[in-house]
């Protein structure tokens, strides 16, 4: 199963992630990264820029593919993945904007209707991912339904990266960036599949409080189900799932867990 690190806070999970992935840029400059949007990567990705400049890590030659898309919204929307990957990660750590793909790029607001442009846009994705060497570290961030990308409950395990319909209550957490207002929030989307994610050489999930500890005991201790998407990474070999005391309050095992990281040789790393 997945290693399970708990975490104080946000920050203390992004020191993690951040040295995690500073130590592969310098082994690997041209490493491949796996981005994720939402609110739980944000402090990862804070502490990744924070560290790349106090240590000045050349990141001249990384490259970037993010998880997921909606369909429907133009790359200059405020709330398309393509701007809020650029604002968050590109701008802040001072990639390349060229080397970062979004599965969205090319349809730049193409409606749901166009449907040969959609149509090949999952596989063409999955091409270039696996034409760049495959993804090294591959950040995630988990729905309360258990989702991760726009992977919904009852998503095939084996997937590619495909259109997908959007859960209403995936609309409803996500509608805080639309104004609250569900009506603006896109019913489809493009996502990275559950086989797609799976390729990573690295997984690395953040959730933080309350509302993510039943996903979180789902995804931990639970049976791996299509209906907990996240539960997928109970079978990959190196996942690694970094999580605070709030959305570790359900697991029966996490004295454990605690126990097996403050043990843990500093010379494995995440």
């Amino acid at each position: 199963m997945p290693e399970v690190i708990i975490v104080n806070n946000e920050d203390e999970a992004g020191e993690l992630y951040a040295k995690c992935v500073a130590d592969l840029i310098r082994n690997k400059p041209n490493a491949v990264l796996g981005l994720a949007t939402g609110s739980s990567p944000l402090a990862a990705y804070k502490q990744l820029a924070k560290k790349v400049k106090e240590e000045h890590i050349d990141v001249s030659q990384v490259r970037g593919f993010a998880l997921d898309e909606y369909i429907g919204l133009p790359l200059t929307h405020p709330e398309s993945y393509h701007s809020t990957i650029h604002r968050t990660v590109v701008e802040p750590l001072g990639l390349n904007p060229d080397a970062v793909h979004v599965p969205g790029d090319v349809l730049d607001g193409a409606p749901l209707e166009d449907g040969d442009l959609i149509r090949n846009a999952g596989p063409d994705y999955d091409a270039a991912i696996e034409a760049a060497g495959g993804i090294d570290v591959q950040i995630l961030g988990i729905g309360t339904d258990g989702h991760v990308g726009f992977n919904e409950p009852g998503s095939s395990l084996a997937s590619g990266t495909r259109v997908k319909t959007l859960a209403e209550q995936t609309r409803i957490d996500n509608a805080r960036f639309f104004d609250d207002d569900i009506n603006q929030v896109p019913t489809h989307c493009i996502t990275q599949g559950i086989g797609t994610i799976m390729k990573a050489r690295h997984l690395v999930l953040l959730a933080f409080g309350a509302g993510k500890a039943e996903a979180i005991e789902e995804t931990c201790e639970g049976g791996v189900s299509a209906f907990c998407p996240a539960s997928a990474l109970q079978m990959h070999p190196h996942a690694t799932i970094i999580i605070d005391e709030a959305a570790a309050s359900r697991l029966r095992h996490k004295d454990y867990y605690k126990y097996a990281f403050e043990h843990k040789p500093a010379w494995q790393g995440i």
